[in-house]
C-alpha cells in the first residue's frame, strides 16, 4: 500500500489543493498533516490574532476531512523531524508541500528535502498554490526578477494560469496518531483582537460567495472609500490559505466589469511582491534599495502612533481599527505607513513590527514590502512622496464617517470640523478627551526632504 504525506502549511483548505491533490494521486493512504511549529513561537512571528484564526481554520479544515472520511493529523515541534517521524511511521515515501518564498520557508523546504533524501523518500515542492503565478516563472531579460510593478503586471495579465481543481470526495488515512487540534492560546498566549474575523475555508467561501453577489462591482470606484468598508477583507483568508488565489482570480475575472478589473489588479500585486520577497528575502529586514536614511527614534512619538493618539483623526482611526479587528483597509494602512516613516520618520520597520503583531492577515512578503514601498526603501518609483493626512482625509473620509467610528470622543463633531480637530476654538478643544497634533505636517515635510536628500 503507497502511503503520501500531504504537509500543510499555508494553504488549509480542500478546494483547489495542488498539494492535497497530488498527495491522492500518488498514494491510495493520504495522511494530511499539520504541525503546530515550535520554531514560529521563537521568531516572534505567531502573533495572537494570528493564532486564534489558526486554530478556527484548522479546526475547519479537519472539519471538512472528517466528512470526506479522513481527519487532519496534528503533530507539535520541529516542521521536519515531525513530518520525517510520521513519514517513517507510515512508511509514505513522498511528501508534498506548498512552495513557500520567505527565508524561514525556504530553509524549512531545503532541510526537510535533506532529511527525507537521506530516509530515501522524496519532497515535491508545488509552486502553483500560495499565488497565482509562481514565484520566478516571470522574469525580465538579464534579470532575476520584476522590480517594477507595471511590466510585470503586463506579463502576469498573460500567463496561462492553471485550472481550478476540484474538491477531492474521498480522503483515506493510514493508521497514524495525532495530537489533539489546537486551541489559539496553546500556540501562542496573548489577548486577541476583540473585532478578529472567524477564520476557515467555510467562512472563506461564505465570505467570497458574498463578494461576488455584489460588491466587486463597485470596487473600483469605492474601494479606497473608508467609510464605505467596500473592499473584500479576504486577505485573512489567502494569507491562510483558506481561499485559493487561482480559484478567485478566476471567479472573478469570470464577473468581468471595471470592480473586477481593478481586484485583479490587486491580486497581481500580491504575486508581485511573493516574486520580490523570493528573490531578495533579504528585502524582509532590510532596505531594498537603500536611501541612506538617518532614521528618528522618537519613542513618545512612536507609542502616540501605535496607540492612535497622534492629533491626526484619520491615522488614529486607522490604528484604532487595526487594535479592534486586527484589520485595516489598503488606504488606512498606507495613511498609517506614511505617517509614520515620512511624517515623523521613524524606521519602516517599527510600523511593520506593530503590523505584524495585530494584523490577522500579517504576511511577511505584503507585510514587509508594502512598508518598504511607502518608506521610499523599496519598489516604489516615487520613493520621496509626500501624503498629507488631513489632504487624504478630505479625499477618502469627507464625511468623516470613519473617524467618528474609531474615534467616539470625536463622533459629535461634523464633516469640517472632526479632521481639523487642531483648528477648532480653544474651548471646544478643551472640552475634548482627544490630544493635539504631535508634529506639524510642514516642519515635517521639510525635515523629511533635509534628512532623505530630496528635492
Amino acid at each position: 500500500m503507497r502511503v503520501s504525506v500531504a504537509l500543510f502549511t499555508a494553504d488549509l483548505r480542500v478546494h483547489d489543493n495542488p498539494v492535497l491533490q497530488a498527495a491522492l494521486k500518488d498514494a491510495e493512504r493520504v495522511v494530511p498533516l499539520f504541525v503546530v511549529d515550535t520554531g514560529i513561537r521563537r521568531t516572534g512571528f505567531a502573533g495572537p490574532n494570528r493564532a486564534a484564526f489558526l486554530a478556527d481554520s484548522l479546526a475547519d479544515l479537519d472539519r471538512a476531512l472528517r466528512a470526506r472520511g479522513g481527519r487532519l493529523v496534528v503533530r507539535l515541534g520541529d516542521v521536519v523531524e515531525e513530518t520525517c517521524r510520521v513519514a517513517a511511521e507510515t512508511g509514505a515515501t513522498v511528501v508534498h508541500i506548498a512552495g513557500g518564498v520567505s527565508r524561514y520557508a525556504a530553509r524549512r523546504e531545503d532541510r526537510l528535502r535533506a532529511e527525507l533524501t537521506g530516509d530515501r523518500r522524496e519532497l515535491r515542492a508545488h509552486d502553483a498554490s500560495l499565488t497565482v503565478v509562481p514565484p520566478g516563472a516571470l522574469t525580465p531579460a538579464g534579470k532575476g526578477h520584476f522590480a517594477v510593478f507595471t511590466p510585470y503586471f503586463r506579463r502576469w495579465e498573460s500567463f496561462s494560469v492553471r485550472g481550478v481543481l476540484p474538491a477531492p470526495d474521498v480522503v483515506r488515512l493510514p493508521d497514524v496518531g495525532s495530537a489533539d487540534l489546537p486551541r489559539a492560546e496553546s500556540i501562542v498566549s496573548g489577548s486577541t483582537s476583540p473585532g478578529l474575523p472567524a477564520g476557515g475555508e467555510s467562512e472563506a467561501r461564505r465570505r467570497l460567495r458574498s463578494w461576488l453577489a455584489g460588491p466587486l462591482s463597485a470596487y473600483d470606484e469605492r474601494h479606497d472609500d473608508l467609510a464605505a468598508d467596500a473592499t473584500s477583507r479576504l486577505s485573512p483568508y489567502l494569507h491562510f490559505g483558506c481561499l485559493s488565489p487561482t480559484e478567485l482570480l478566476h471567479r472573478v475575472r469570470a464577473q468581468d466589469g471595471p470592480g473586477a478589473h481593478a481586484f485583479v489588479r490587486q491580486l497581481a500585486w500580491r504575486d508581485f511582491h511573493h516574486q520580490v520577497l523570493a528573490a531578495r528575502p533579504d528585502a524582509a529586514d532590510h532596505d531594498y534599495r537603500p536611501r541612506h536614511d538617518r532614521w528618528r527614534r522618537a519613542t513618545k512619538e512612536f507609542e502616540a502612533w501605535q496607540d492612535g493618539r497622534t492629533g491626526y483623526p484619520v491615522v488614529d482611526a486607522a490604528l484604532r481599527q487595526l487594535r479592534h479587528e486586527g484589520w485595516m483597509p489598503g488606504r488606512a494602512r498606507l495613511l498609517a505607513a506614511s505617517f509614520l516613516t515620512k511624517t515623523l520618520y521613524v524606521d519602516w520597520r517599527a510600523g511593520a513590527r506593530h503590523f505584524l503583531d495585530l494584523l490577522v492577515d500579517g504576511d511577511v512578503a505584503n507585510n514587509q514590502l508594502n512598508w518598504q514601498w511607502v518608506a521610499g526603501t523599496g519598489t516604489d518609483t516615487r520613493p520621496n512622496r509626500l501624503l498629507n493626512p488631513l489632504v487624504q482625509a478630505r479625499r477618502y473620509d469627507p464625511r468623516g464617517e470613519y473617524v467618528r467610528r474609531w474615534l467616539p470622543e470625536l463622533r459629535h463633531l461634523d464633516a469640517t470640523a472632526v479632521h481639523r480637530v487642531a483648528h477648532l476654538d480653544a474651548a471646544t478643544r478643551a472640552g475634548l478627551d482627544y490630544p493635539g497634533p504631535i508634529v506639524d505636517l510642514a516642519e515635517a515635510a521639510a525635515r523629511f526632504r533635509e534628512r532623505r536628500g530630496a528635492d
